[in-house]
């Protein structure tokens, strides 16, 4: 039986899954990721605890024309997955690899409680 994420390559593959091939494409992508990164490294807990939710955005909005603000860039595997760059994550960590830093920050400033702190955003770029 062919994955599910074997045929995922765009955003729009994902708009077509009913509820139970979503949750069944979050268990592969969790198995994708965890299999990448346990042979070359990288973010392993920021992209377990973001699959349904990045698959939620893409159900929902319009990428690239509808923007995806993260928290931080290794936030953003299960994106490339889902925007047809899956096998590029293989190259993770490797000399010519993938890009994961490719994102422009935009620093927010804010006042709590008399505190000062600096809260940055990420702005991904859209790689297609």
């Amino acid at each position: 039986m062919e994955k599910i994420l074997e045929q995922i390559n765009s955003p729009e593959d994902v708009k077509k899954l009913n509820i139970k091939e979503k949750e069944q494409l979050a268990k592969e992508i969790r198995e994708y990721i965890i299999k990448i990164v346990s042979e070359n490294g990288g973010h392993l807990a920021s992209n377990l605890g973001i699959v349904e939710l990045t698959i939620a955005l893409h159900s929902v909005f319009n990428v690239p024309e509808d923007k995806i603000v993260w928290d931080v860039g290794h936030q953003t595997y299960v994106h490339k997955i889902i925007t047809g760059r899956k096998e590029s994550l293989n190259t993770l960590r490797k000399l010519n690899g993938i890009n994961l830093q490719k994102v422009k920050w935009i620093a927010l400033e804010q006042d709590i409680v008399e505190h000062q702190f600096q809260q940055h955003l990420v702005w991904h770029e859209q790689e297609i």
